[in-house]
């Protein structure tokens, strides 16, 4: 007589009793992998941009003033050093009232040359951008119905609207600018411009969103990435209750 609840595929019941030790392994190759990946791709990185810059940077710098050539060692990172000095030099003569008026000057000049101005004038805006020391942030996260009505996205309150997109967007109500980041990279995204009483804030901070937005919804504020609910058990019946 067959037992109740017997196994129907005896193969595949073979199969998960097969090679425990097997299991083990691929569970701390991949627990591993998951340590020294971030690790060795930010030092591959940073190693590839240092050298990179060497390489641009030390064709200018003259050869007594190479360590190289007094201690017989080729150092990665000579030429990082020299471009740090230099653009601290740069931009202590740039404070002052001469650097102000050389780069008024230059500036004019190249306002004059057809090209080369808008080549300047969008280079300038995306450094000024990026490298700006202002404390212009995103104020809060936030849940916007985006693509359609119905689904809700994370986003980011840049700014209130104003001027021209304030007047022409329909409705009394304030407006405000949000950045619709794409996932899993955020740097992308689409600025759309709602009607604030549409916008949900959220409590989280902008980090935390960042990283559920980064992780596609697998990690939430206050939860380790590989962290499973806990399963309750019910606790067992003394005997003679």
């Amino acid at each position: 007589m067959t037992k109740p609840f017997e196994d129907l595929d005896p193969k595949e019941s073979r199969k998960k009793r097969r090679h425990p030790i097997l299991g083990g392994l691929r569970a701390n190759f991949l627990t591993g992998l998951i340590v020294i990946a971030p690790i060795g791709l930010t030092a591959w990185l940073i190693w590839t941009v240092v050298g990179w810059i060497d390489g641009w940077v030390l064709p200018f710098v003259p050869y007594q003033f190479r360590p190289e050539q007094y201690i017989h060692i080729n150092l990665r990172g000579v030429g990082v050093i020299f471009f740090l000095v230099f653009t601290l030099l740069v931009g202590w003569v740039a404070k002052g009232i001469i650097g102000r008026s050389l780069l008024a000057w230059a500036e004019t000049l190249v306002e004059t040359l057809p090209v080369v101005r808008s080549v300047y004038s969008g280079l300038k805006q995306i450094a000024e951008t990026v490298f700006a020391q202002g404390d212009a942030s995103f104020e809060k996260a936030c849940l916007v119905e985006y693509p359609r009505k119905g689904i809700w996205a994370i986003a980011f309150i840049s700014s209130p609207a104003k001027h021209e997109i304030d007047a022409k967007m329909p409705g009394s109500d304030p407006k405000v600018a949000v950045f619709l980041p794409t996932t899993p990279n955020p740097t992308s995204g689409f600025l759309l411009f709602v009607h604030k009483s549409e916008v949900k804030e959220l409590d989280m901070s902008v980090e935390d969103a960042a990283k559920l937005i980064i992780s596609a919804g697998l990690v939430y504020p206050g939860q380790r990435p590989n962290s499973r609910p806990v399963e309750f058990t019910p606790p067992t019946r003394l005997a003679g209750e």
